[in-house]
């Protein structure tokens, strides 16, 4: 059971960083004009409610369907937890948009209890609150607010490494088979048990455990199958998104080149904004000149001009360089610290980054990569190391979670 002193610190998180997105989301959004491409927005759930949450409440209240690809999205792209939970609670009476707001904040509030939980038992209480805040305050967190399925698989996910961790293989069973029916990146928890168990011989039970753990996906399959007659459906049905699996290598190559020569020169084939590659130069240059000359520099001097930089790259080059940074700075960032994370935080962290890689998109995958624990933990264990940079972090992290907040509310596109 968890006492009230390792409940005090993710309810503070929580609570911080739900109210600042309701005030942007509710108070000061609806007092602004709309972004280019955005709509007014107005005070009430509706705030809470936009893009794929049409299709949650659409199989909440329909159910499923499973068209061609092209003439109409198919909602079996979507896993069935987040729906049946929400199902649940409008049975009781409560509108669509005020269940799926209340399951999906509480839920987020279960993951970060249970993260801080897990990371002051393996580590210590500093490291587990740079972890709890770094999953609390990402930009991304906004998903573990609006009516969206990431709370839930953050909870189930993380208790689910949480009791393989501590070899409690029951209850990896049953929070692994609930995760897996909660989203498709799920599926990343099976080879990364089994690789785990294999690598610690840890024995039968880890075995079977691993294996149970995908019954969510199983049952969801089969019920596919039934309805359907594709035990596969949901994954043909990513088609409508994504047209073939695999690394697409052209659409990274073009994020990339949206960072370094801008959009627009992207879009000609030739330079026709000189002034987008000319400041990227220059930041990289800065950033070069700064790293060269550190040892003959103020330290705090030093940090500020890298956390400068840093900004100014975003303002420069925007999602894309998100895109790149939580994929692949996410993939060294793992790495970089194996030694000092659990073995299955690492190996679930790689192993739903590669699911990511060879989906055959980029679209949504900063968001879904949010949806990976490990990166979090990652994060976290990083910025405890030093208390100017983690500061500096989570106030670009608040920045950026405001813009992110702007944007949802007023119906354009986020992650």
């Amino acid at each position: 059971m968890i006492n009230k002193n390792k409940l005090f610190f993710p309810l503070l998180m929580w609570l911080s960083s739900r109210i600042f997105i309701c005030i942007i989301m509710l108070v000061i959004v609806p007092l602004i004009p709309p972004l280019p491409g955005g709509v007014a927005a107005k005070f009430g759930w509706d705030v809470f409610f936009s893009w794929d949450s049409n299709f949650y409440e659409a199989i909440a209240t329909f159910g499923y369907n499973y068209s061609i690809p092209g003439k109409q999205l198919p909602s079996v792209a979507f896993f069935p937890l987040f729906p049946l939970v929400t199902h649940a609670f409008m049975s009781v009476g409560l509108p669509f948009k005020v269940a799926g707001t209340l399951i999906n904040n509480l839920a987020f509030l279960g993951a970060l209890i249970v993260l801080y939980a897990w990371m002051n038992e393996r580590h210590d209480k500093q490291k587990a609150r740079w972890v709890t805040a770094s999953l609390a305050w990402c930009p991304l967190s906004l998903f573990g607010t609006v009516i969206y399925s990431e709370g839930l698989y953050l909870l189930f996910s993380t208790a689910t490494l949480k009791a393989f961790d501590k070899q409690q293989y029951g209850w990896t069973a049953l929070w692994g088979a609930i995760a897996t029916a909660a989203r498709p990146t799920g599926i990343a928890l099976i080879p990364a048990l089994m690789l785990v168990s294999l690598w610690e011989r840890r024995g039968v039970k880890a075995y079977i455990a691993s294996l149970a753990a995908g019954g969510g996906l199983f049952l969801f399959s089969l019920y596919c199958q039934v309805t359907m007659g594709d035990a596969l459906a949901f994954l043909h049905a990513q088609k409508a998104w994504r047209p073939s699996l695999g690394f697409d290598w052209l659409r990274w190559l073009k994020m990339i080149m949206q960072i370094v020569v801008g959009t627009t020169n992207w879009k000609y084939g030739y330079i026709k904004d000189p002034w987008h590659p000319l400041i990227f130069a220059i930041i990289i240059g800065s950033a070069s000149l700064l790293w060269y000359f550190r040892n003959k520099l103020n330290a705090t001097k030093v940090n500020y001009g890298f956390a400068c930089l840093g900004l100014f790259l975003w303002l420069l080059a925007g999602d894309p360089l998100t895109n790149v940074v939580m994929i692949f700075g996410g993939t060294y960032l793992l790495w970089r610290l194996r030694g000092e994370l659990s073995l299955i935080t690492v190996v679930y962290g790689l192993c739903g980054i590669g699911m990511l890689l060879a989906s055959g998109g980029t679209i949504s995958l900063n968001r879904l990569s949010y949806g990976i624990v490990s990166l979090a933990i990652a994060c976290g264990v990083l910025l405890a190391r030093d208390y100017f940079w983690g500061r500096a972090v989570m106030g670009f992290f608040a920045i950026l979670l405001a813009s992110f907040a702007v944007r949802f509310a007023q119906d354009q596109w986020v992650a």
